[in-house]
């Protein structure tokens, strides 16, 4: 995760995404990351149509950023990562 941090700081083009729900989102999330649910992840399509754009996901834990990163694979986009869970995200959170 702080790897992650540091190639964001490094390269603003990179786009982090947190894929838990919209109350775990609003209860504390990682600054200048996006809200796009699991369960909602096509609208990812509008919000980032450029599939070559590098996407970082992160969840509570790690497992649902993981099966983000398959589906956003299967949508096309060509450089996901999976950072793990905002556990171990080392800065203060935005509420």
């Amino acid at each position: 995760m702080a790897q992650a941090m540091e190639n964001i700081k490094n390269d603003p083009s990179i786009r982090l995404v947190d894929v838990r729900s919209p109350e775990e989102y609003r209860e504390g999330h990682i600054p200048g990351s996006l809200s796009i649910p699991l369960d909602s992840l096509s609208r990812v399509q509008s919000l980032i149509p450029d599939k070559a754009t590098t996407l970082y996901t992160y969840c509570a834990s790690g497992a649902r950023s993981g099966m983000a990163v398959g589906m956003l694979g299967r949508m096309g986009y060509s450089a996901v990562k999976n950072i793990g869970g905002i556990m171990s995200y080392p800065g203060k959170l935005e509420r």
